[in-house]
Order: structure tokens, then sequence, then C-alpha cells
């Protein structure tokens, strides 16, 4: 199925493009999520008028990324979870957790699907977490996991 993109997106193409997707990608996420459109011979006269508009609203989320990537980058937050005697977790520290503690820690609100954490992490030490704040603005940030004397 052919769909034109509004956005910038990784791997994918670049606004404007006009791309080949499998039907349920472009319908389920593309289209649902307004990241693209049908390829009609309408809408890709439409998207040639409002390129500039998008590619100016692109570079605005690309500086507010910038922004927020400056003010987490290379930041530590500390984790205590229960562990067993070989320092294995009851479980594990998912995205959802880790976007809670940058909110708790720093105010900054980030979506679980932006945090790709490196390795699973399902043991006590520190762990490097990647955060795609934009197609073009990554993050780094370390999760130090401790262990937690009793159940909270």
């Amino acid at each position: 199925m052919k769909v034109i993109l509004l956005e910038n997106l990784k791997r994918i193409g670049s606004i404007g493009d006009v791309i080949d997707v499998r039907r349920g990608f472009a319908r389920n996420f593309l289209i649902a999520n307004k990241k693209a459109l049908y390829a009609s011979k309408e809408n890709i006269r439409e998207v040639e008028k409002i390129k500039s508009e998008l590619s100016r609203k692109d570079n605005e989320k690309k500086q507010d990324a910038k922004k927020i990537a400056e003010k987490i980058n290379k930041k530590e937050f500390d984790v205590k979870k229960l562990s067993t005697e070989n320092n294995e977790l009851y479980g594990s520290v998912k995205p959802t957790e880790i976007s809670k503690l940058i909110f708790e820690n720093s105010n900054i609100e980030i979506r679980p699907s932006m945090i790709q954490p490196i390795k699973e992490i399902k043991s006590l030490g520190k762990f490097i977490v990647k955060i795609s704040l934009h197609s073009e603005v990554d993050a780094e940030i370390t999760i130090n996991v401790e262990t937690a004397e009793t159940i909270q």
C-alpha cells in the first residue's frame, strides 16, 4: 500500500516521501497516528502544498527533543528492587517504570514507547538505556538497580 509520510521517521523515510508499506502497518500505525496519508493524487497535491509547514513543525519537535535530551542525557537514575541472593531481580525493570522514574526525578514526561533498554534489566547493577526523543535526537541514561531490603 502506498502512503505519503507527514513526519520524518527513522528507517522509513522523510516528510513528503511516497513509500510502499504493508497494509496493516499503514492502517494501524502510520495513518492511525497521523504520520501518513493514503497516496491518492489529491493527497499528493495537498502534501506538496503543506510540505514547508510540516517541515517547520518537525523542526520545532526536533528542537524540543534536543532541549529534553540536554536535560536528561548521561544522567543516572536509581531503582530499588527486591532481588535474590545471586543478585537477580524478581521480575524486571520495564520502560513504563523508567518513564515514571524520569518524571518523578526530572519532571520530564517521556512515553514508554520511546525507551529502549540496550539489554533487559533483570539483575542488580548499572544499565544503559537509550531514549529516542525524535527521529534524529537520542539520549542515553543510566539506570542503577539497587537491592531493596523490604517489600515496598
